[in-house]
């Protein structure tokens, strides 16, 4: 598989270099030179498949012969541990909840699918993996590669700004783990991520890599449940599907079109945010104007330029496909707050992030189509807002509840480069 810088079409790597690099040549991300498409008649074949013989099938698609299908195999079946049941919640619309695996949210997919291969692909080579996150990428990425050999992980997150029990998830574990609350929000996190990658004494002596979804076998993994989603619907389902996707950093939305662009059958996607609605803008205007990122309910999509809207951008252009084909909404918290009450009334117990997705499906799901929304996290993980917003407890999973007493054993800095290199090279190797 060859893969290209969208910001230098002259740099292509193989599917192997992507996972060691990360990003290319000015920041830019990879992007598949080639897309696969499956016909029909193989679609129908996947979708009558188990999880794990169906999500090699489809990863084999565009890795190919560089790395053996029986290796691909021990990596997905490893990875991809738990289920991602389709959830109905009203007779036109469901939830594919994607919070089952060990840190209760989607990105344990992506995550441990990424420390699989780059343990099957980096052999004794040391790698630092220096990753930002915004809630759920630090504890699946923490949780994924705790405990691997020749691997240091360093995890940015703003300070004040993610829950307190997403904290815990992955603060808490020490060993080659090493976290740092930033003083300033996700994007100022990112930006120091990027300033690090862009450092190249610092990125060779340290072997950088990231687990942000902008690393490709991340992204990868994440189109894999989309087909699982599709495999638990009926026929009738399938045939009229929108699906709702909660968007921060734009990587699930760019893995459900990526989906698409294999043969998936989905009528369209809608791309759900919060107050920090860039993307919803551009799509109504054509204007690309960032705002200064404001906190939500929904912490994780607290992102206003999100790092992989140029894959989404690339997609559309290769596919020749309209903006006015992909569906968009802007959810305000107090929205937020009444839909978590009004799934409640339902029978169904969500949280902030799958409250606008719900929400955005909700407005605009036509007669005879149906709708599926992303669950991507637990509702326990954000226990304090929830049990406000809904006037009742909520339990705690296992895998909370074993780490919500334990301290945390993060660093603080300010949101400056300098201090986060002299961090940085300051770790025992």
């Amino acid at each position: 598989m060859k893969l290209y810088n969208l910001k230098d079409h002259n740099e292509q790597v193989s599917f192997v270099q992507a996972i060691k690099q990360g990003l290319g040549k000015q920041q830019g991300l990879f992007f598949p030179l080639d897309l696969p498409v499956f016909e029909l008649t193989d679609i129908e074949q996947l979708l009558e498949q188990d999880f794990v013989t169906r999500s090699r099938r489809l990863l084999s698609a565009f890795i190919a012969d560089e790395v053996s299908e029986d290796a691909l195999h021990q990596c997905v079946k490893a990875a991809f541990e738990f289920p991602a049941p389709v959830v109905q919640v009203a007779e036109d619309v469901a939830c594919l909840e994607l919070f089952h695996g060990p840190t209760l949210a989607f990105k344990d997919f992506g995550g441990r699918f990424m420390a699989q291969m780059l343990a099957q692909v980096a052999g004794d080579q040391p790698v630092t993996i220096l990753t930002a996150t915004s809630g759920d990428t630090g504890a699946a990425v923490a949780h994924a590669f705790y405990g691997l050999q020749s691997v240091r992980v360093v995890i940015l997150y703003p300070q004040g700004k993610i829950s307190p029990l997403q904290e815990k998830l992955f603060c808490t574990l020490g060993g080659n783990i090493h976290t740092m609350a930033i003083d300033g929000d996700f994007d100022a996190c990112q930006a120091l991520v990027k300033q690090a990658f862009d450092d190249r004494a610092l990125k060779k002596a340290l072997h950088l890599n990231s687990a942000n979804s902008i690393n490709i076998s991340r992204l990868l993994a994440q189109i894999c449940y989309y087909f699982e989603a599709v495999a638990q619907l009926p026929q009738d389902a399938r045939n009229q599907l929108v699906i709702s996707v909660p968007s921060g950093n734009f990587g699930d939305l760019t893995a459900g079109l990526l989906a698409k662009s294999l043969g998936l059958p989905v009528k369209r996607f809608i791309a759900a945010t919060n107050a920090n609605d860039t993307v919803p803008r551009f799509l109504s205007n054509g204007q690309w104007q960032p705002h200064p990122t404001v906190a939500t309910l929904s912490n994780a999509m607290d992102v206003s330029q999100p790092n992989n809207w140029p894959r989404v951008e690339e997609l559309f252009r290769r596919k020749v496909w309209q903006w006015s084909e992909l569906g968009h909404a802007a959810v305000s918290d107090e929205t937020t707050k009444d839909t978590l009450r009004e799934l409640a009334e339902r029978g169904y117990i969500s949280e902030p992030h799958a409250a606008t997705a719900y929400r955005a499906l909700r407005d605009q799901l036509q007669q005879g189509e149906f709708g599926l929304f992303l669950g991507t996290a637990h509702p326990a993980k954000f226990k304090q807002s929830v049990e406000a917003i809904l006037g009742q407890k909520l339990s705690l999973p296992k895998a909370l509840a074993l780490r919500a007493d334990l301290p945390l054993l993060s660093h603080r800095l300010p949101a400056r480069f300098s201090e986060l290199r002299q961090f940085l090279l300051s770790l025992p190797a």
